[in-house]
């Protein structure tokens, strides 16, 4: 077992240095003028990225906006219950991301969705739609890529295909991205 926890922590932390650089600082950028400009940022996933996604709202909408002049407009698509199951049973669970957009969104505004796969039909659709309508789209996906990472206007992805190692990579990413405001604030 000890080699087997050795070896865990070893991907992990190689799952973890794949994370680019020049890619999480074009990130922050977007988030920042994100923040300028007053626009939304809606945050999507399923399973244990629907969790990530959440996390990441609470954190960027609370704690990153507590250290700023102005405060983050986010949204994560997977917390309103009861419109999501009513969207899925009602349409198709492709349709459970993309029909809040058509809601909410509007053109400059920011879809983030995550995906281990990147093959997320939910998240797939909404991508597509938002970048025919104007959103700036971006992708966090695993080492397969995916059609997320084809539709997406900016892709991060982590390099491996385990889904506990990618999901707590694409956490840490979240992480930065608020912590690059909380401990930077201006």
């Amino acid at each position: 077992m000890k080699q087997w926890i050795t070896d865990y922590l070893a991907a992990q932390k190689d799952a973890l240095d794949s994370i680019p650089v020049e890619s999480v600082n074009q990130l922050i950028e977007t988030f920042r003028v994100a923040l300028e400009e007053d626009r939304q940022v809606f945050v999507f996933g399923n399973g244990g990225s629907a969790a990530n996604a959440s996390h990441f709202a609470t954190d960027l909408g609370k704690s990153a906006s507590d250290k700023l002049h102005k405060r983050f407009h986010i949204l994560s698509l997977n917390d309103n219950v009861s419109w999501l199951t009513a969207l899925a049973n009602d349409y198709h669970y492709d349709d459970v991301f993309v029909r809040q957009l058509q809601n909410y969104a509007r053109p400059g505004d920011v879809a983030l969705a995550l995906s281990v796969s990147g093959n997320s039909p939910n998240c797939v659709k909404a991508l597509g739609w938002g970048a025919k309508n104007g959103l700036r789209t971006i992708a966090f996906v695993g080492a397969e890529h995916g059609r997320m990472a084809e539709v997406a206007e900016q892709v991060v992805v982590i390099n491996d295909k385990h889904y506990g190692r990618v999901e707590d990579a694409h956490m840490g990413l979240c992480h930065l991205l608020c912590y690059a405001f909380i401990e930077n604030a201006q």
